[in-house]
């Protein structure tokens, strides 16, 4: 658990300001941005319904403030501009802010994930990136490098269980799929972490059991990492759980299967 605050430094800050900011995020993100009284976990998906980017956002006036993945900071903001068009927003890159974890039950999704804020660069901080993931991880939560761009559906990535979905908000990007999968029940396959040998495996590594495939490697982290798994077919495998020749071992997260 995060016990004093450090900064993610992995993690950069988009804003998008102006009297339109929130009606134009509205109609591109998987949640409800109107409710951004308190911070909300989102995601942009493709017209298909797979997952482009995810982030955190909070709201400053007419600034919404959204915390992602420093190396997916650009092609996001670039990918916001492209919807600009004439809406009365600003977009733009902020590196005179950072992002802190501390205790607290404030993530939106996941109260023990602890507290996340965006706060003025300058200030002392520790650098507690790896600490947090490895947390993370134990809490099964995936996110960014986890995902992939245009790999997983939003259903699969387990968004809609940590709360980045709205199924009342009405259109944005990805929607059509997003909410058949929801209604029809048609979503098979979840993100779900591994343990395994003292061996990194190699991303798209298929994980199989007695011959069968089951999942996909999609991050991989020394000897663990996150995988796309069949839940059908990780219920009837009946032989161990392999990739690359080595056994594994998957996590059912409770946040999940509860």
């Amino acid at each position: 658990m995060i016990r004093k605050p450090c900064q993610l430094s992995d993690r950069a800050v988009i804003a998008v300001s102006g009297p339109e900011a929130i009606s134009f995020l509205q109609g591109l993100v998987t949640n409800d941005v109107t409710k951004l009284t308190q911070p909300l976990y989102a995601a942009m998906l493709s017209p298909q319904g797979k997952i482009l980017f995810d982030f955190l956002m909070s709201a400053q006036g007419e600034t919404v403030l959204i915390d992602v993945q420093k190396d997916q900071r650009a092609a996001l903001a670039k990918r916001l501009s492209m919807y600009k068009l004439r809406a009365k927003v600003e977009i733009a890159t902020r590196d005179d802010l950072i992002v802190i974890a501390d205790e607290g039950p404030d993530d939106p999704r996941l109260a023990t994930l602890g507290q996340r804020s965006i706060v003025p660069a300058g200030i002392e901080t520790v650098d507690g990136a790896s600490a947090y993931h490895e947390w993370r991880f134990g809490l099964g939560v995936p996110e960014a490098a986890d995902f992939g761009s245009e790999k997983v559906f939003a259903m699969d990535g387990g968004l809609d269980e940590l709360n980045a979905i709205s199924f009342t908000k009405g259109c944005y990007v990805g929607q059509e799929l997003t909410a058949r999968m929801k209604h029809r029940g048609t979503d098979r396959k979840r993100i779900l972490p591994f343990n395994g040998p003292e061996i990194e495996l190699e991303i798209g590594a298929a994980i199989v059991s007695g011959g069968v495939e089951i999942g996909t490697v999609m991050s991989s982290y020394g000897d663990a990492g996150f995988a796309l798994i069949r839940l059908d077919r990780l219920a009837e495998a009946s032989e161990p759980l392999t990739a690359a020749g080595a056994k594994i071992t998957i996590t059912k997260p409770e946040w999940l299967f509860t």
